[in-house]
């Protein structure tokens, strides 16, 4: 279903530029790089881009393909996207999702395998890679030299500074890691972040061309739903997200257990964390139900059911102060009240927009927030205020134009293709790109 007339304007076969998006992760699975990049696909196409998109056939977050040929697609074959991309599909290999050893096995398997299947499509005018995924970083960079065409780096999270944090590495590799995602950063002809926090960051350390480009929502597709009830026997608190170590999910356990079975804490979702979240919550006797990933309308209804949503993020990682969870743009849109345990950036999106109340990761500061806001239910109805913030700051509509302004500014230039190749001649003319 078409979101913006612009999404039903544009013909396959394109003659605009062409961009081709590196991806570990993309339609028909649901994921946080797919429901970015769907929503920004949609709408490059639409305003006259053509786009490739180089990706594994769907296997996340089983680690093994769940749907059929058609749908999750093929190795080496293109299959035609929702809105006129074309995708290009290249193996996996089958692991357990809950390693994270043999995600990042099969991450560098596929990574290796974009490189010649991307070379076997069109020359295109920009390569555009998202992270975090570390190999993934790397084929996009070894694609940009070898096709002469500029390299955008999209940074989702904020490397190498989550990977020290999380300690993904250790000793020698640690630092090689490290090294190899700052030499990439320096040598992109654009660095797009989605906070500005990170953004900063990177600037300090001498990055030279960075922009923010922030997550966010299909407003349009998103209902603000109806306030909870006034009077309720039980407070229904939500989690719907990754079920990671990054989220620090058993504070919020332990916090159900501590408010007792006046409250029912339900967690939507899958991660690595999961077997031992459900062990906890069994010890702890916590009122706490587990449920798989939802998807449309499962999720509207659960959305609807609780009294307050939960965006989480540890505040032992320095890296997180510049870390927005890309959930807290949907809790917003929706409309209910947000249980937010986050630092920094979004914790001052969550103030900013007085969708909620931002609580210490404690479990005893988290139930005591919850008994109040179970006493006086009244702080859960909003305003309107969280919706109007995403519709000024967060809507894809409004963010993809930003995405193409920078593209076009990049490609009417002749700063990447110089930066990235190290020379000063062919300087391009105006309204030239960077691949003529």
């Amino acid at each position: 279903m078409s979101r913006t007339g612009t999404r039903t304007s544009q013909r396959p076969g394109s003659s605009g530029p062409r961009i081709m998006l590196v991806t570990h992760s993309y339609w028909p699975e649901h994921s946080p790089p797919q429901r970015r990049w769907t929503n920004f696909v949609a709408e490059f196409v639409g305003a006259g881009w053509a786009v490739d998109v180089v990706t594994p056939v769907a296997h996340f977050p089983e680690g093994r393909r769940s749907l059929a040929r058609r749908q999750a697609g093929e190795p080496f074959r293109a299959q035609r996207g929702e809105y006129g991309e074309r995708i290009l599909r290249v193996p996996y290999l089958r692991h357990d999702g809950h390693s994270r050893l043999s995600r990042f096995i099969d991450q560098m398997f596929s990574a290796a395998m974009s490189v010649p299947v991307a070379l076997l499509r069109h020359r295109p005018d920009v390569v555009l890679v998202t992270a975090p995924s570390l190999p993934t970083l790397g084929a996009g960079f070894v694609l940009a030299k070898l096709r002469g065409a500029p390299l955008v780096v999209e940074m989702r999270d904020a490397w190498p500074d989550l990977a020290r944090d999380a300690r993904l590495v250790e000793g020698s590799v640690k630092g090689v890691a490290e090294r190899v995602v700052e030499f990439i950063q320096h040598r992109a002809n654009l660095v797009v972040t989605v906070t500005e926090g990170f953004a900063a960051t990177l600037r300090a350390r001498g990055v030279q061309h960075v922009v923010t480009v922030s997550n966010g929502v299909d407003l349009d597709s998103l209902p603000h739903l109806q306030p909870p009830p006034l009077e309720r026997s039980t407070f229904e608190a939500l989690y719907l997200g990754n079920h990671g170590e990054s989220q620090r999910l058993e504070s919020l356990i332990r916090a159900s257990a501590l408010v007792g079975d006046s409250m029912h804490l339900r967690f939507v979702g899958h991660g690595t964390q999961r077997p031992k979240l459900m062990e906890l919550a069994r010890e702890l006797q916590a009122p706490v139900t587990f449920y798989p990933s939802l998807q449309g309308e499962d999720v509207i209804e659960r959305y609807a059911a609780a009294d307050t949503c939960i965006v989480s993020l540890r505040d032992d990682w320095k890296s997180f102060e510049t870390t927005v969870p890309s959930k807290t743009y949907e809790v917003l849109a929706i409309g209910r009240h947000v249980t937010a345990v986050v630092l920094g950036e979004a914790e001052r999106i969550v103030r900013e927009s007085g969708a909620g109340d931002v609580v210490p990761s404690q479990p005893e500061a988290i139930a005591a927030l919850w008994r109040e806001l179970a006493v006086d239910r009244g702080r859960l109805i909003g305003n309107g205020a969280g919706r109007q913030w995403v519709k000024e700051h967060a809507d894809y509509g409004r963010l993809s134009v930003q995405y193409l302004d920078h593209l076009a500014a990049l490609l009417n230039t002749g700063r990447g293709r110089r930066r990235f190749f190290r020379t000063e001649g062919n300087r391009m003319g105006p309204g030239r790109t960077a691949a003529e």
